[in-house]
């Protein structure tokens, strides 16, 4: 097995495990047992179980959501460009999936370290306002666009948990009614 694939073997069955035990009740001895290595194997690529854990994060999880949003383009509609991030979500690997369900779970805090935490922290003060100079073309006769900027990220957020978290395949009919009603068109 080449360096390449063993690194991404052992990141594979480590993400499995830190989804299912947590990052506390996850040992690299479990994860060198599924991979079918020894330890010292798991240590050649990784220092430690923080850095695998922190190279799943601050790499692979910041890299998939670079990825998604590069699929993005502007459309014509508004309602077109969010149904198809959210949609084309139920097409993540199932690497992928679980690196994101991961993911939420440090951003959520249940997971992770203060430094990664710190991260996430940030990076979740940036949502708003990037959704925000997204919409702004289309609320200029909006009442109250902050209210809906919040409540369109929140609708995001619980269609991507239903469909990273809780594995189910949402139709876009039913991405685009909802986010129809937040955005007022349709």
């Amino acid at each position: 097995m080449s360096d390449k694939d063993m690194r991404q073997r052992i990141k594979e069955v480590a993400v499995e495990y830190f989804n299912n035990s947590g990052y506390h009740g996850t040992t690299i001895r479990n994860i060198a047992k599924d991979v079918e290595c020894s330890l010292p194997m798991i240590y050649y690529y990784y220092k430690s179980k923080e850095e695998l854990f922190d190279e799943i994060i601050r790499k692979d999880y910041f890299d998939l959501l670079k990825r998604q949003a590069a699929l993005l383009r502007r459309t014509d509609g508004i309602i077109d460009f969010y149904t198809k991030f959210v949609y084309d979500l139920n097409f993540l690997s199932d690497y992928d999936k679980r690196v994101y369900r991961l993911g939420i779970k440090v951003y959520l805090s249940f997971d992770g370290d203060e430094g990664l935490m710190k991260i996430m922290d940030d990076w979740e003060k940036t949502i708003l306002p990037r959704h925000h100079q997204i919409l702004k073309p289309y609320l200029k006769n909006a009442g109250n666009d902050i209210a809906i900027v919040r409540t369109l990220v929140h609708l995001l957020e619980t269609l991507i948990q239903s469909i990273v978290v809780k594995n189910r395949f949402l139709p876009e009919a039913e991405i685009r009614e909802e986010i129809s009603i937040v955005l007022r068109e349709g």
